[in-house]
């Protein structure tokens, strides 16, 4: 178990100078060293109803972790229509397991005119609903799962900073863990695995656009492996 998983499971002590905002970001550099249910803590406590976790369900890895420190947390997942039914399924059972408060976004009529993998499907289909989903509740936080292993636009990403697409503050608790963390803490947890890993999908978004993984390839090769496209648009900001 990696230095970055160990402790994720209990404090490593309080959190001081919590009072954050959107225009308060100085101390950011103070999160980089806490573990997940910690900085989880700290956005409930700072934000309370405001703040959401966005879930693709491709694992249910960030759904636990954040459960166990805020079980009542509204679980936000963009069904954009062209999700694998093994997916919807997945969906289905972890919402039972967990009893979670979830919220399914849906693209407005207007998204059928872009088919899955065109030029602005993802913009249309995922980023505009959630866009009017987070303005239309005024939150004011949301949590993703991103790892700075996944991409290279991810690679710097912070543990909590400002999203500055929306205004409002990101927070990415599992954003130092590596490929291998996740693994290792879905097996410690003994969690549900979505059924198309076992079939070599390692990152699993919209049926079209994605594929396989080949051996020894990174996870998130099988998205859009016949774009130059690396991202949704939902984390470029």
């Amino acid at each position: 178990m990696s230095a970055t998983l160990t402790g994720v499971l209990g404090p490593q002590g309080p959190i001081e100078d919590s009072a954050l905002t959107a225009t308060n970001y100085s101390n950011f550099e103070k999160f980089e060293t806490m573990p997940p249910n910690e900085v989880i803590k700290w956005a409930i406590d700072n934000f309370g109803e405001d703040v959401v976790l966005a879930a693709s369900f491709q694992d249910c890895v960030l759904v636990d972790v954040v459960t166990r420190v805020a079980p009542d947390i509204e679980v936000v997942f963009i069904d954009t229509g062209s999700h694998f039914k093994e997916t919807l399924n997945y969906v289905d059972d972890i919402r039972a397991r967990y009893d979670l408060r979830l919220v399914r976004l849906k693209p407005g009529y207007e998204a059928a005119k872009f088919p899955c993998g065109t030029d602005g499907c993802c913009e249309m289909k995922k980023v505009k609903p959630f866009d009017e989903f987070l303005k239309k509740n005024n939150v004011k936080a949301w949590i993703s799962g991103i790892k700075r292993v996944d991409t290279a636009e991810r690679n710097n990403a912070p543990v909590v900073g400002i999203d500055q697409a929306r205004g409002i503050v990101k927070i990415n608790p599992i954003v130092r863990w590596s490929d291998d963390d996740v693994e290792s803490y879905s097996k410690l947890r003994n969690l549900p695995v979505h059924p198309m890993t076992a079939k070599g999908y390692l990152s699993i978004g919209c049926a079209p656009t994605t594929k396989p993984v080949e051996l020894g390839s990174s996870p998130r090769s099988g998205r859009w492996s016949d774009q130059e496209k690396t991202e949704c648009g939902l984390h470029l900001s």
